[in-house]
C-alpha cells in the first residue's frame, strides 16, 4: 500500500470519527501511540514492533488526512536524500 492508498483507506475508516474527535485529540492519540511504539522497540517481541508502527503510521495518516497533507507530497522533502544537504548519505556536518 502506497501513502495515497494509506490516506484514502484511513479517511473511509475513520475520517468521520477523527473529524468529530479533532485535531487535538488526534495529536494526543499520535503522542500516545509513539510512546507505545517506543516501549516495544525497547521491550517489545517484533510483532508488537510491527503493531506499534503500523498504529503510529495509521495515526500520522488521520492526522494529516484532518490538516488536509498529502503524505505523498510531504514526503517528497527526502526524495532527494537528505532535505538540508541534498545529499546520500548525508553529508551534514
Amino acid at each position: 500500500m502506497d501513502l495515497a492508498e494509506l490516506q484514502d483507506v484511513i479517511e473511509r475508516t475513520f475520517g468521520e470519527r477523527d473529524r468529530a474527535r479533532g485535531v487535538p485529540a488526534s495529536v494526543a492519540w499520535l503522542a500516545e501511540e509513539v510512546g507505545e511504539l517506543a516501549q516495544a522497540v525497547r521491550k517489545g517481541s517484533s510483532e508488537q514492533q510491527v503493531h506499534e508502527f503500523a498504529d503510529v503510521i495509521a495515526w500520522v495518516a488521520t492526522l494529516a488526512n484532518q490538516m488536509g497533507v498529502d503524505l505523498t507530497a510531504a514526503i517528497e522533502r527526502y526524495a532527494g536524500g537528505c532535505p538540508r544537504c541534498r545529499t546520500i548519505p548525508c553529508a551534514c556536518p
